[in-house]
């Protein structure tokens, strides 16, 4: 990791959970992390906490779902704090509502925040990157739903836009690579994680769902952190392009 010290990392959807668990280990690895979400007072908390750290933590609120919020996440990005290094594109929501009787605009939500806001996200740090000549590195905080659909009520879109964010890792990735690029993206696919998207969506309001929640073994927000961090440490040569993390016992 001595490579990124002092270097410019972004994380989206840093205000808590997994999000605030990467923001805080990449502090402590001497990174300038910008950390990005809606709820700037919840950003600030955490600046507060982490005043002692090796790095800096920098709040900065910020709309992932709106394409022209994430332009201008970037431009301030690079106009105040500097070029980006890393981006760990972890922002992300389930809307608890169906398919064949589901509310569009929920479905909007989902799409426009796990894919698309990524995918504009990925498109502004490379820009960064080449402008500054990095060899940087991009992480998608994708999901094991992003490679199986479980047999579970009311997932609507959500496993359709993180299947997306699998197939546009290695899309970019033959783009990097028919660039001549350097740059690396990585898709970090965590089993069941105990995080508070549950309780933010409203998710554990379905009796199925609350029940497995209860019983199932499950990741910290820690362990997945803990797994960005071994994928950034790669030496410049290696790209870990998908690692799935599972908790012992994983039931899907």
């Amino acid at each position: 990791m001595e490579r990124w010290s002092g270097k410019v990392a972004v994380v989206t959807g840093a205000s808590a959970g997994i999000g605030a668990a990467i923001a805080e280990v990449l502090v402590s690895q001497h990174l300038q992390v910008v950390g990005v979400a809606r709820r700037l007072e919840k950003l600030e908390e955490l600046a507060a906490k982490w005043p002692g750290k090796n790095g800096q933590f920098i709040p900065l609120k910020g709309d992932i779902s709106d394409k022209d919020d994430v332009l201008r996440i970037f431009k301030w990005i690079g106009d105040n704090v500097g070029p980006v290094s890393i981006l760990i594109n972890n922002a992300g929501v389930g809307k608890r509502t169906s398919i064949v009787n589901g509310n569009i605009d929920d479905w909007k939500t989902v799409m426009d925040t796990n894919f698309f806001g990524l995918a504009i996200a990925s498109r502004e740090a490379i820009k960064s990157m080449q402008d500054h000549h990095i060899d940087g590195h991009i992480v998608n905080i994708n999901s094991t739903l992003g490679h199986v659909v479980i047999n579970a009520p009311n997932q609507n879109l959500y496993p359709a836009s993180k299947h997306a964010v699998t197939a546009f890792t290695e899309t970019l990735r033959k783009d990097l690579v028919a660039m001549k690029s350097k740059i690396k993206v990585s898709s970090v696919s965590p089993g069941f994680v105990d995080t508070d998207i549950w309780t933010a969506n409203h998710l554990l309001e379905d009796e199925h769902i609350k029940e497995v929640f209860k019983t199932a073994p499950k990741l910290s927000s820690e362990d997945v952190a803990n797994a960005v961090l071994a994928v950034l440490a790669t030496p410049p040569h290696v790209q870990i392009v998908e690692l799935i993390v599972k908790p012992v016992g994983e039931l899907f």
